[in-house]
């Protein structure tokens, strides 16, 4: 079977990806059991961490399209869905952390249905999806416990 048919993500990409979730999850708890003098920094770099693997995950979408035959009506899609996460974490990071957390949550709830959409097309490996989908809930739900921080903690 070629690797790109395969419905199950290779044990290397599944490591890899579970240690990602480690700043975001860390990062979101960290928030809430921090002494209150660490909390602007540790928020200051889960938000750069995020707008990091924005970018990256976006990056993603850019080699798919290099794969793209050329003249391909798809390309220029994918093209938009590889510079869009790392124009929304960039924006992100410069604005007050009340509206950046929503849009990191947009940004990578949004680009977890571009995914779907990439690997129903036949842009994206079939596995793809498998390995997508606990990876950005976890992301979303960091978000949200992150929010909540900010809204309680008042910070």
């Amino acid at each position: 079977m070629h690797p790109f048919n395969a419905t199950r993500p290779p044990g290397l990409a599944v490591g890899i990806a579970l240690a990602g979730l480690l700043p975001f999850v860390t990062g979101a708890l960290g928030l809430w059991l921090t002494p209150e003098a660490w909390r602007e920094w540790v928020m200051r770099e889960f938000l750069a961490f995020a707008a990091v693997i924005l970018a990256f995950m976006g990056a993603i979408h850019w080699g798919l399209a290099m794969r793209a035959e050329e003249g391909s009506e798809r390309a220029p899609m994918q093209l938009g869905l590889s510079v869009i996460p790392p124009l929304l974490g960039w924006f992100a990071l410069s604005l007050p952390t009340n509206f950046a957390i929503p849009v990191f949550f947009f940004a990578f709830g949004t680009l977890y249905f571009a995914d779907i959409w990439a690997v129903r097309e036949g842009l994206a490996p079939a596995w793809y999806i498998r390995l997508r989908r606990p990876i950005s809930l976890v992301i979303i739900a960091s978000m949200i416990v992150a929010w909540g921080a900010t809204l309680i903690l008042n910070y």
